[in-house]
């Protein structure tokens, strides 16, 4: 439960040192930049950074088509080259120097905007060439030279194409003309080419019949012939290619300077964040003034890159007041960091509440495990998960947290697998220690009902139970001791009532004393959660929150009820499970050898199939229990996670530098 202490920095520096100090902040890694308050005799900085953005995009545009030009290398030849992939680790020294190197990247950029350029003609030209190289095809068996297809003095002569179907319709209109012929000169799949002779006299009835036909006429003429066309179109193609071909091999030459290009644009997204900072500080005609957030313990390494910097600045770092709203820094342990992103989806924790994700990566594992319930199924993801995340373990990305969130459920997995004795969908223990999710029934009071149901509830109101302690230690941390105990213990003396209740009245548990004394427990917190519900109300308040306390014993069944679908996901995967295995196995211990086959794939592919659908299951309703039933407890949410300047970069991993790489070190 690590949210970590911010400071507020205060600072008066000269106007010409914006710049170095700025970069100064970056530096450390540890400094958020705010919105300065409108302070007398002091103005906004005017920003206008439209001329930076559209010098970065066309930076940005040259790096993608060189990224491009690599790929397709790539998927010819099989090569990998590091520089194409993004996240990788640049000192400050060189993200400082590729800032001061505009000449080579606007010389790169326009070469590579020219073999685009030239790239994009060249396909162009190609794709004009390819569709005149198909139109020519039918005419390529003709070697006789086109003005060989003229009329006469007293004939007209048409040279063209009609569809393949139109040609029984062409010979029967010409049949009834005696001064007309044609003759079917080549065919291919769709056309054909048709060398139509009339006698000038009936040359319009000829002309009626082919466009009657859809006739198009040939268009070529001249001392050209079909096959000098086409061999034209087929050389022409052929030097098309072999000039994208060399296009592409010139640009690939360039892959080198990729790496380059990617820490080049990053500093200039930077410098566009520089400005766009300038918008938050005040300035006099001198001095400019600015306000950030740092954490408690970067405070020295930042007070020392200032000085360093400058000795031209006023500084001070107090705590933020209770009206102000600091940013959030969670800080965790390896295995906790993986489950931030989850409840980030949901909401960053507010900077003055504790940090749930420790409390909350418990149940969240807990939960996947019981969905997936099988020790095959959790092995797998706790191999792949685990090595996802080992492999990404230096610099972790949104996957590989999620893939060691997997991990960890995997594990938990594993543990209900075994108590359940499921390993991919086989029962390989003589015996087990949970009851079989799919036969056995308790009678909850007189109602026969699955047992595991009965299970997932009451693991429902384990979690509600914490989550209510999680309410009362929220309220104590903030010295509100009343609030924590009307707020949060008398609930959880209710949830435990509830529970024991529930024991109480499974016929099997032959615990009855525990329905007397969770119904005494749950009734007397109860009366007292009325009671209290409006001490901070006047006396009709004290009625309505009194009678809304009672109203959300119905939202508390509801709650309980939500978990019922844990039951209902693990049931379902385990039933799959089984039969797979069923079927795979038969096959396997059939003997015939294409059986064998068919039992592996069926394993293979229904087992994997039957984890993902599982996995995607799990996530989503795993999550939803996290959301609504335990965070509705105590969670209030609504954070800004902290965004040190500069750390939003897209293509690199920015070393730390000055005094804060040398504390990371120490």
């Amino acid at each position: 439960m690590a949210i970590v202490k911010m400071r507020r920095l205060n600072l008066v520096a000269m106007a010409y040192d914006k710049d170095a100090v700025l970069n100064a902040l970056h530096r450390t890694g540890a400094v958020e930049v705010v919105e300065h308050a409108d302070t007398e005799n002091t103005v906004t900085i005017a920003v206008d950074t439209e001329e930076q953005r559209a010098y970065l995009a066309s930076v940005e545009t040259a790096l993608s088509a060189l990224c491009g030009a690599l790929e397709t290398a790539q998927k010819e030849s099989g090569e990998t080259v590091d520089a194409l992939a993004n996240g990788f680790d640049v000192t400050y020294s060189e993200f400082s120097a590729a800032k001061e190197k505009k000449d080579e990247a606007d010389e790169l950029v326009r070469t590579v905007n020219g073999l685009t350029d030239e790239k994009n003609a060249l396909l162009a030209e190609l794709y004009k060439t390819e569709k005149e190289k198909q139109q020519a095809a039918i005419y390529a068996k003709l070697t006789l030279p086109f003005s060989a297809f003229m009329g006469t003095a007293h004939t007209n002569a048409r040279l063209g194409l009609i569809s393949v179907s139109a040609q029984e319709k062409l010979q029967t209109a010409f049949a009834e003309q005696s001064l007309c012929a044609y003759q079917t000169l080549a065919t291919d799949a769709d056309n054909a080419l048709v060398y139509v002779v009339a006698h000038k006299s009936v040359s319009a009835e000829t002309d009626g019949i082919l466009s009657g036909v859809g006739f198009f006429d040939c268009p070529y003429e001249g001392t050209q012939t079909g096959v000098g066309i086409y061999r034209t179109l087929c050389e022409k193609e052929a030097t098309l290619k072999e000039q994208l071909t060399e296009n592409g091999h010139t640009m690939y030459v360039l892959k080198d300077k990729i790496r380059f290009l990617k820490v080049y644009c990053d500093a200039l997204t930077f410098g566009v964040e520089k400005a766009d900072v300038s918008g938050k500080l005040r300035a006099t005609e001198s001095t400019f003034l600015l306000q950030a957030y740092v954490p408690e313990d970067a405070e020295e390494a930042v007070k020392a890159e200032i000085k360093e910097t400058t000795q031209v600045a006023y500084m001070e770092f107090v705590d933020p007041t209770d009206e102000e709203t600091p940013p959030t820094l969670l800080r965790n342990n390896s295995l906790v960091s993986n489950f931030e992103p989850i409840t980030n989806t949901y909401s960053a924790p507010n900077y003055r509440e504790f940090d749930p994700n420790a409390v909350m990566a418990f149940f969240y594992s807990l939960f996947m495990g019981f969905i997936i319930g099988d020790a095959g199924y959790g092995f797998l993801m706790a191999a792949v998960g685990g090595f996802l995340w080992w492999k990404h373990r230096a610099k972790p990305t949104g996957m590989s947290k999620l893939a060691g969130a997997f991990a960890v459920g995997g594990v938990f997995a594993m543990i209900w697998g075994l108590l359940f004795n499921s390993v991919f969908g086989l029962s390989l223990l003589s015996a087990t220690l949970m009851p079989n999710p799919q036969k056995d029934m308790w009678t909850l009071a007189g109602i026969s009902v699955p047992s595991v149901l009965i299970i997932s509830m009451e693991i429902g109101v384990s979690q509600i139970i914490v989550g209510y302690i999680c309410k009362a230690v929220q309220e104590w941390r903030r010295g509100n001791i009343a609030d924590g105990i009307c707020d949060g213990v008398i609930w959880v003396l209710f949830s435990i009532g509830v529970g024991l209740a529930i024991v109480g009245f499974v016929d099997e548990a032959q615990l009855p004393i525990l329905a007397t004394v969770g119904g005494i427990t749950a009734g007397g917190s109860l009366l007292l959660a009325m009671l209290t519900a409006g001490r901070k109300e006047k006396f009709f308040g004290k009625f309505t929150k009194g009678f809304g306390a009672a109203y959300g014993v119905i939202n508390f069944a509801s709650d309980i009820l939500s978990y019922a679908r844990l039951y209902g996901l693990m049931l379902s995967g385990a039933v799959i499970a089984q039969i797979i295995a069923q079927y795979g196995g038969q096959f396997l211990l059939s003997g015939n050898a294409l059986l064998i086959v068919l039992g592996v794939v069926i394993l293979l592919v229904g087992h994997g199939f039957n984890l993902v659908m599982n996995l995607l299951g799990a996530y989503i309703h795993d999550a939803r229990l996290q959301y609504v039933e335990f965070y509705g407890r105590f969670f209030e949410g609504e954070g800004e996670l902290f965004k040190p300047l500069g750390s939003e970069n897209k293509y690199i991993r920015l070393q730390p530098s000055g005094k804060s790489a040398e504390k990371a070190k120490r």
